[in-house]
């Protein structure tokens, strides 16, 4: 809790406060957003709900809240909201997808803000292309055409599924330029934040129809995958450590994710850190590395900062 109050009093200190909206206030030069909040569990509800409340995926909460049952948790816990983010990366235009992070962050023209939801991704790994492409077209109550693919998995399908309740395209689509690949809504909420497609992005309703409204045809499509994130926050080194995919996919099914940090962590936060390598902090290092909750954490601070203190 320490960690999460140092962070959250950090960005404060900078000028951004906490947000449990979509929308959050750009700095400039600053390679963040946000801050962590909390909330507390209301009688009968789920982990899923305080995850579509506060507009975050389920698996990112539960990551965060390990330890309390994602579907029976006690009345008046209160839950940490991990809505403080290191931005990817890519290029701050457009729309950026990081598949690690299951969330993808949208740069409306003016650079005062970032827009940032939660996304359900592919089953396979691999199934979504890397890369760079564009917003080419946008269609409200789209029907959905199933793919050879899925027919072949579910021979039953019709050939198309009309706009309503049963089409998994949801209300809205934003159709990018790899054919067959789409942005679009649900209709089963449940799947934001999970391992579900065969290769879309998956948005809560609320937060689909709002993109739709505001991202213009020809907007350009950044797709990564970063599970480690490192920044330079003001004169902090911040690391966000992702679960992997297995462990994402034991989260979402209610088990416990084995240890697994990333292979080349230490080598990464190294040459991060730079000429400041001498000030990492490494047992906060092998904590991210083990936990993966995908909460930003400090790791070192530079040593420019400590001359002027004490100047």
């Amino acid at each position: 809790m320490r960690r999460l109050l140092a962070v959250a009093g950090l960005i404060a200190g900078l000028g951004v406060h906490a947000a449990l909206a979509t929308e959050l206030p750009l700095v400039a030069g600053l390679p963040a957003a946000g801050a962590v909040g909390s909330d507390v569990v209301e009688s009968g509800e789920t982990l899923m709900d305080v995850a579509r409340r506060d507009d975050l995926g389920y698996t990112q909460l539960v990551a965060a809240n390990r330890g309390i049952d994602p579907w029976l948790p006690a009345a008046g816990s209160r839950i940490v909201v991990p809505s403080f983010y290191l931005l990817p990366e890519a290029p701050h235009r457009g729309i950026v997808v990081n598949l690690a992070e299951e969330r993808l962050f949208y740069y409306p023209l003016g650079g005062r803000t970032v827009e940032t939801y939660p996304i359900g991704i592919a089953v396979d790994e691999g199934a979504t292309p890397r890369g760079t492409t564009r917003i080419v077209a946008k269609v409200a109550r789209p029907p959905w055409y199933p793919p050879a693919s899925i027919h072949a998995q579910r021979p039953e399908l019709p050939r198309a599924i009309p706009p309503g309740p049963d089409d998994p395209l949801g209300a809205f689509a934003l159709f990018l330029g790899w054919p067959g690949f789409l942005i679009h809504g649900t209709n089963k909420p449940d799947s934001v934040g999970r391992h579900v497609s065969h290769g879309c992005f998956h948005l809560y309703p609320e937060d689909v129809a709002r993109l739709y409204r505001e991202v213009p045809i020809g907007t350009p499509v950044d797709i990564v995958n970063q599970p480690v994130e490192l920044q330079w926050v003001g004169d902090a080194l911040f690391l966000e450590v992702h679960p992997s995919a297995d462990q994402a996919e034991a989260l979402e099914s209610g088990g416990t994710p084995p240890p697994s940090p990333p292979a080349d962590l230490v080598a990464r936060v190294t040459a991060a850190a730079g000429d400041d390598a001498a000030r990492i902090d490494w047992p906060a290092v092998a904590r991210a590395g083990l936990e993966r909750d995908g909460i930003p954490v400090q790791v070192a601070t530079r040593a420019s900062s400590l001359r002027l203190v004490r100047g």
